[in-house]
């Protein structure tokens, strides 16, 4: 087992060296390894994690399996097993090309399947756990590789019963996915204008996925080297979810309404990008080495050479900005690694 430099497996770049790092195929290896070291971080395609300039003085494991195989065809429908190691974007352009729908609104995000339901990952009005039937994963607990329905995972927004704990590591998720050649009706309205589509109408799966993707891609969404706006953690921050009068107390300190969707147990989701931008942190806005990306205010950039340490102190100075302006706290979307 060899240390090895976390920063270049995270899409920001930042982050100290691991004590000992290992990738992992079968459930036997998994359990082998976590026998070894009782402190282990699991690190997937590294899109959504902060780790200290300390890095972790432990063990960190990688999902190797990549497998990806069709259980089941029916009539409208499909059952699809994606071990935890396969490629996020490739698993979702490989279904989009079989005619399965319920995945296109999350194309073009980075990351592996095996990361995607500890956070519930949705975009363009789509969640993951949308069409998850079960997660697989290795019970630390138990000792055991357990199946966890979908009712069962604790599904909400950004979250799940797997985030900010250690219990399970995620191995294989089942998918139930729709056969047809038109997408999921379109929810987001960004994308229905970008469509050319009212809201509720829908569109073939390959154009939905490449318009998504042009989308991400022109917000800074995309990881490309060629692009430095990428060089982030994609959003960083969650939309906020207020009480109605919170939400009217937002609009009278900004003196207009903001950008909000009316939640079905009375709450109302708010836009982040609108308050951090309204509260002064403009696109762009940089502090050493790192800054809000130049189009994307959720952003937030390595501008080069930047230290989890400035990173989140900047993070830090505009949950204070907008709670001060506002009066609502946002909150890091994320994994800090300390």
């Amino acid at each position: 087992m060899t240390a090895v430099a976390l920063g270049p497996l995270t899409t920001l770049g930042i982050g100290g060296p691991a004590k000992r790092f290992e990738r992992f195929t079968t459930v036997p290896e998994l359990a082998a390894l976590l026998g070894t070291d009782d402190k282990v971080l699991v690190l997937g395609g590294g899109s959504n994690l902060v780790v200290s300039d300390a890095g972790w003085d432990g063990l960190v494991i990688q999902p190797a399996n990549r497998a990806v195989t069709r259980i089941g065809l029916f009539e409208d429908h499909a059952i699809v097993s994606a071990f935890a190691g396969a490629s996020w974007d490739d698993f979702v352009a490989q279904m989009v090309s079989e005619g399965l729908a319920g995945l296109e609104a999350l194309s073009g995000i980075p990351g592996l399947v095996g990361a995607t339901p500890m956070q519930n990952v949705g975009a363009y009005g789509q969640e993951v756990a949308d069409t998850i039937q079960f997660v697989r994963a290795y019970d630390r607990e138990r000792g055991e590789l357990v199946k966890i329905s979908a009712a069962d995972c604790g599904f909400a927004y950004r979250s799940s019963i797997f985030k900010g704990r250690d219990r399970w590591v995620i191995c294989e998720v089942r998918f139930e996915l729709p056969r047809r050649t038109e997408s999921m009706p379109i929810k987001y309205a960004e994308l229905a204008r970008a469509l050319g589509v009212t809201e509720g109408g829908t569109a073939p799966l390959a154009t939905v996925r490449e318009t998504i993707v042009a989308l991400r891609r022109a917000k800074g969404m995309v990881v490309d080297p060629a692009d430095p706006e990428s060089k982030s953690a994609g959003s960083f921050f969650t939309n906020p979810i207020v009480d109605a009068a919170t939400a009217a107390a937002v609009e009278s300190r900004a003196g207009a309404k903001p950008p909000q969707w009316p939640q079905p147990d009375g709450m109302f989701k708010l836009a982040a990008a609108w308050l951090i931008e309204r509260a002064g942190f403009v696109k762009g806005t940089t502090r050493g080495s790192v800054g809000i990306s130049y189009k994307h205010a959720l952003a937030l950039v390595n501008r080069g050479g930047a230290t989890a340490t400035e990173l989140l102190t900047f993070a830090d100075e505009i949950i204070g900005g907008v709670r001060d302006r506002f009066g609502v706290t946002l909150v890091p979307e994320p994994v800090v690694v300390r």
